[in-house]
């Protein structure tokens, strides 16, 4: 907390340049947009952690090392159906968000789909989910393969905003 305290106060002490708001960030389709892309990535991000989990707590089972922390953690079954029902929850929630990110930019731009590289990166992760969600329903994917499948689609969205943010390129950048 000292160092939260610190933190904090300097930065409320030191100078800002306070600029006015782009004209493109000047529209409702902002707070639709990006409250939509947030819980979406959120239950991703959740989906992430518990395929994660998922994976650790399956290999521990199959070297028959079970103890401590892992006779705590849920079952195989259990850790599965959450990160089903955290997929479900968040690929509605997703796509909402690509709608209305594409309504936003045909307000702005007067186009929906201007190849920048952070749209491309989130209809790959769009495709990567729906392959998740095809494939659970369809073929039976579950446990290993779906955690999998969400671990690399959440590794798409980080790379859409670290990666992008890094390589200064596109639209997104300056949002």
């Amino acid at each position: 907390m000292p160092i939260v305290f610190i933190l904090m106060l300097s930065s409320s002490m030191l100078p800002r340049e306070i600029k006015p708001l782009t004209p493109v960030l000047h529209s409702y389709w902002l707070g639709i947009h990006t409250v939509l892309a947030f819980l979406g990535n959120a239950a991703f991000a959740l989906a992430f952690g518990i395929g994660f989990m998922y994976l650790v707590q399956e290999h521990h089972v199959k070297s028959k090392r079970l103890g401590g922390l892992f006779e705590r953690l849920p079952s195989l079954q259990t850790l599965d159906e959450i990160n089903y029902r955290l997929i479900t929850f968040g690929f509605p929630l997703f796509t909402l968000a690509i709608i209305s990110g594409a309504l936003w930019a045909i307000n702005v731009r007067g186009s929906y789909w201007n190849r920048d590289p952070r749209e491309v990166l989130a209809l790959v992760t769009w495709f990567i989910y729906a392959i998740v969600l095809h494939a659970r329903l369809i073929a039976g994917w579950r446990g290993r393969r779906a955690a999998f499948l969400s671990i690399i689609g959440f590794l798409t969205i980080l790379i859409a905003f670290v990666g992008i943010k890094l390589l200064r390129t596109g639209y997104h950048v300056f949002l």
